[in-house]
């Protein structure tokens, strides 16, 4: 039986395109700014993003740290929504590295935060306070596109702060596709960036920092001490080139994905999902028997051959991606319809 790996889309594969463009790259030191491959890179995604410049990085986590490294000194507060990837899953390093204060506000089930809520998090001009300084939001959250009109609310407010925002923008060209808009105009209200090539864009590694020129040097510093300066990396960034090539223009093809497998599972009446909220390649789902958890539906699954995830306040988290076929999709309706859902406990009874 063949296993059907819906985790993540970071389990993606380099195509052979991708294959070969990393055998036949052209080589330097990067550290001496001589990775040809590199170099040329960053130049490509500051134009393709409207910004100064770039940078690259071995990951979206180190992205992130950099860019709040750069925005905050220690003691200074970011605001950040309290179901983001910064919060949950970067090991808060930003306040264990950076002395930075993550100032955590309420994510709305569409991952947006509350104006209101923003707004009641900035600290006041006064000595007993931390000095706010940035705002960060996330771009696909959980799949979902964030419209450029909620950002340009929470732009309004930063400006009036005199803050900075950050995106953290894994799987923004997600977001462009749900959206479309373009990659520059997605960007336009933030101050800096982040986007990995290794999740839908289907890179072996590398993410993107984005700013101004002013930025990025500082972000050059930071990456230094986190010891993420590398040297003949063109071999990863050939790569990111095939990605940019070839793997946006067919992002289209996992959001239908995601929507086949969505509009499948609402039909089965051991399964509860909301194909509606399907709007990129992300699909949550459940149990609709009230006696199997999560975590069993999760493990029942992957007895049937398929892997998924799970987000605690969404569900079951299933990730279209590279590599994922229609026929892998119909292939795990069929033995998903097949399951006949029991708890483990009456399982034992």
């Amino acid at each position: 039986m063949k296993t059907i790996d819906l985790r993540s889309d970071t389990v993606t594969l380099p195509s052979p395109e991708m294959r070969e463009a990393i055998f036949e790259a052209e080589l330097g030191d990067d550290v001496y700014d001589e990775d040809p491959t590199v170099n040329s890179l960053q130049k490509r995604v500051a134009i393709l993003l409207g910004k100064e410049e770039s940078l690259f990085v071995s990951s979206g986590t180190m992205g992130n740290l950099i860019s709040l490294l750069v925005h905050c000194g220690r003691g200074d507060q970011a605001i950040i929504g309290d179901a983001s990837h910064i919060n949950l899953w970067e090991q808060n390093g930003a306040s264990s590295l950076g002395g930075i204060s993550l100032r955590t506000v309420p994510n709305n089930l569409d991952g947006t935060i509350a104006i209101s809520a923003i707004e009641s998090a900035i600290n006041p001009d006064n000595i007993h306070c931390a000095r706010t300084k940035l705002v960060c939001l996330e771009n696909t959250w959980n799949g979902h596109p964030i419209s450029l009109e909620y950002i340009k609310q929470v732009k309004d407010v930063a400006v009036k702060n005199q803050l900075k925002m950050h995106l953290d923008g894994a799987r923004m060209f997600n977001a462009c596709l749900a959206l479309n808009v373009t990659p520059e105009q997605l960007v336009e209200n933030f101050d800096s960036v982040q986007f990995c090539f290794s999740k839908g864009l289907a890179a072996p590694i590398g993410s993107m920092v984005c700013g101004t020129r002013e930025f990025i040097s500082e972000a050059k510093r930071m990456r230094k001490v986190l010891g993420g300066a590398m040297r003949q990396i063109g071999i990863a960034a050939a790569a990111c080139h095939v990605a940019l090539d070839k793997m946006i223009d067919r992002l289209p093809e996992d959001h239908e994905s995601a929507t086949r497998l969505a509009q499948g599972l609402a039909k089965m009446p051991h399964i509860k999902v909301d194909a509606a909220q399907t709007k990129t390649n992300m699909v949550f789902f459940d149990s609709a028997v009230a006696s199997v958890s999560r975590s069993e539906l999760q493990q029942q699954l992957q007895k049937n051959g398929i892997l998924v995830g799970i987000e605690q306040r969404l569900g079951i988290r299933a990730v279209t991606h590279y590599g994922i076929t229609n026929d892998d999709i119909d292939n795990a309706l069929a033995r998903i319809e097949k399951l006949a859902l029991t708890s483990g406990q009456s399982a034992r009874v």
